[in-house]
């Protein structure tokens, strides 16, 4: 008995969790995966990473030895979810676009990455099952059960607590996906409410409900703010004239990322100060900085999210391919055979080109986005919106609150935004004007990305040379400062 197309794209997708499990077993771990299993084995959690990834951890952990439950878990969601979109096309006869959903999902630089144990992995799990439970009710014009509705409550809450930034997409995604003709005004402003209200209450979950101790995470964006409007406006009125001086013989402000500030080689005195400050101070200064100097700080914005966004940047822009093997540790995490490592290699290939650059994805949901609000409504039209306005959202956020420029952070924007041109594409009534527009606006982002990564000098390969790098003033590689007065 032959097997109709709903049938055939779930097997695919099935046979493609297999797949990926088998290449990866038993998962990548990087630094971040290291830090969140010694949690789990010392039964001690702190809110620098999240907790709730690490107490799920904790409660699969006699399931299976090291990173091996993470890895089912996050792979499972991801292509579970994908085959209910995917299967969800097939019944209403878009075969095609089913087939594109299986497609995408396995290209390189999406597999290798939901591969390695992390947040941002187990956040793009959790929303892609979240959108392809609602799509398998609603391309089959029936409501949600409330079994499913309890799920996707669930994955949504999962999403917003295993990321710290990542309410800014899933509540517009939630919202969105809500059924009825309510306004866009009246959407936008239930997002803007129902924002603030996870950010006021997550605290809260964290320390008090999973027992997270606190820890100076929070105090990495108003640090990394500050020494940018140092460096842009010279002065910051918080940071005293011996750090803005260690600032810029140690070259420790970059617009790539924080992490120089926080660096005991680097300019760690200065992170390890604002620890012992009294509670508040830091935050007061910070807000006090931008409201003197915002030109200052908008151009440190600016800056950090052309960084982060891998526009007009020098080529081989690090941290973008996922990793071939986990990093050495001692505390059981194992690491995946070579049998992946075309892959991976392939993945970096991509991660270079302009699939892997995130504002190649943010003009495409700009451009599904200005489609769907031109056509009429329709459960496709309606899923793909919610898609492209999650993903610009979260986008819109890193000119604000983002700290380091590492493309994991940028997965879900750019699977949610193929996802949506996909769905938008699939119901055949592009308004030609628009589809020319976004079609130029995406090729002129393109070739000034291109020639950008052809004149500017290229960066020092790899995490440590780059805490080392200069923004590009220097030289990367250049003997130790000497010690600045009053910085120990």
């Amino acid at each position: 008995m032959a097997l109709t197309p709903p049938r055939r794209v779930a097997c695919a997708a099935a046979l493609l969790l297999l797949i990926q499990l088998g290449l990866w077993w038993p998962g990548v771990a990087m630094f971040d995966t290291i830090g969140q299993f010694s949690q789990v084995l010392a039964g001690a959690y702190d809110d620098w990473h999240p907790p709730i990834m690490a107490r799920l951890w904790a409660a699969l952990h006699p399931l299976g030895p090291g990173g091996t439950p993470m890895l089912v878990v996050q792979a499972a969601a991801y292509w579970l979810g994908l085959g209910l979109i995917a299967g969800a096309l097939a019944r209403d006869a878009r075969v095609r676009a089913g087939w594109a959903m299986i497609v995408l999902g396995a290209l390189p630089l999406f597999v290798a990455w939901q591969s390695v144990i992390l947040k941002d992995a187990q956040m793009l799990g959790a929303l892609v099952l979240a959108v392809g439970i609602v799509a398998r009710a609603r391309l089959g014009g029936r409501r949600l059960s409330a079994p499913a509705l309890v799920a996707v409550g669930v994955l949504l809450a999962y999403a917003a607590l295993v990321r710290t930034n990542a309410v800014f997409a899933v509540v517009p995604l939630g919202v969105m996906l809500l059924p009825g003709r309510r306004r866009l005004t009246y959407r936008a402003g239930a997002v803007a409410v129902l924002t603030l209200a996870v950010l006021a209450v997550s605290p809260t979950i964290n320390h008090r409900l999973f027992g997270a101790e606190p820890t100076s995470v929070g105090n990495t964006l108003p640090l990394f703010d500050l020494a940018g409007i140092a460096h842009f406006a010279g002065d910051d009125g918080v940071l005293s004239p011996d750090e803005r001086a260690l600032i810029v013989a140690r070259h420790c402000y970059q617009p790539f990322f924080w992490d120089p500030i926080g660096s005991p080689s680097r300019c760690g005195a200065i992170s390890v100060r604002f620890e012992d400050a009294p509670p508040g101070l830091l935050k007061r200064g910070w807000v006090s900085a931008i409201l003197r100097h915002p030109a200052g700080y908008a151009r440190h914005r600016l800056a950090h999210l052309n960084a982060t966004e891998r526009w007009l940047v020098p080529a081989e822009w690090t941290s973008a391919a996922p990793p071939a093997g986990s990093e050495r540790n001692t505390i059981g995490l194992g690491a995946p055979g070579r049998v992946a490592r075309p892959i991976v290699t392939a993945a970096g290939w991509m991660a270079t080109s302009p699939l892997g650059w995130p504002i190649m994805w943010v003009v495409v949901a700009g451009g599904v986005a200005a489609i769907a609000l031109g056509t009429a409504r329709t459960a496709i039209r309606d899923l793909a919106l919610a898609l492209a306005v999650s993903a610009l959202a979260l986008e819109a956020s890193f000119a604000v609150v983002s700290i380091a420029s590492d493309l994991r952070y940028h997965l879900w924007p750019m699977l949610a935004s193929a996802l949506a041109a996909i769905l938008i594409a699939s119901e055949g009534r592009v308004p030609r004007r628009l589809a020319q527009g976004g079609g130029l606006a995406l090729a002129l982002m393109i070739m000034a990305g291109l020639i950008a990564r052809a004149t500017l000098p290229s960066p020092p390969p790899g995490y440590a040379a780059m805490l080392a790098w200069d923004g590009g003033a220097g030289q990367a590689g250049t003997p130790a400062p000497q010690p600045v007065p009053g910085i120990r």
